[in-house]
């Protein structure tokens, strides 16, 4: 059975304005969920709390696996992932960046490699692996944290606008990873844009936040 996430009446206030209010959804389904929003609209702060990363002031986030509600430890941790618009690189090579993570989890070197590789050329940077990532462009920057995202095979992957800050050549790029990753169908992919031409593109399901709550287009 695949994992879900449902969001339940959750609030969030910020210097006294709600910028989630009364906020509920569900995730059911693998495919890709497409959340649209101006600046400021509260996108982010969904996707951090839903990444486990910050408390609502009310409300709740759960994960199920059928209907078993999961504990949120350290193994749910593992099977989620979150990609911020910024990235953070290592001033080590573009391989290393990618291997740090899947190192600290405990993966032995041969399935590592195989992992790295793997990602690496699934956003078209295999070629790169040696190179130093402090060296890259911020769009190749950007694929490398998909990268970095996608080699720990997360059921569950955020990503808060990831185009953002990229030139269009790495924007077309990045759209077409994650038309890759929706044809494959084997996870769910939410991510925040305020652009609707990119939403449309990529959506199987495009939500609207509106006064801090989901609404399903």
């Amino acid at each position: 059975m695949n994992l879900r996430l449902s969001v339940s009446n959750i609030y969030r206030n910020y210097n006294g304005k709600n910028v989630l209010n009364n906020c509920s959804f569900s995730f059911e389904k693998s495919g890709t969920y497409v959340l649209m929003g101006p600046n400021g609209s509260g996108k982010s702060t969904f996707l951090r709390i839903c990444a486990l990363l910050e408390n609502p002031d009310e409300g709740n986030v759960n994960y199920f696996i059928g209907r078993d509600m999961l504990k949120k430890d350290i193994e749910l941790m593992r099977r989620i992932t979150l990609l911020l618009p910024k990235v953070g690189v290592f001033n080590t090579t573009v391989f290393k960046n990618v291997a740090y993570g899947l190192k600290i989890r405990g993966i032995k070197d041969n399935e590592m490699k195989e992992k790295v590789y793997k990602a690496l050329d699934f956003v078209g940077m295999s070629h790169k692996s040696k190179q130093n990532a402090l060296t890259l462009s911020s769009g190749e920057t950007q694929r490398l944290g998909i990268a970095r995202a996608i080699a720990f095979d997360p059921e569950i992957l955020f990503l808060d606008e990831p185009t953002a800050s990229v030139d269009q050549e790495n924007t077309t790029l990045i759209e077409d990873i994650i038309l890759r990753m929706k044809k494959k169908g084997d996870s769910i992919v939410i991510i925040t844009t305020h652009d609707i031409s990119q939403a449309e593109r990529l959506a199987d399901w495009l939500l609207i936040m509106k006064d801090g709550r989901i609404f399903s287009n």
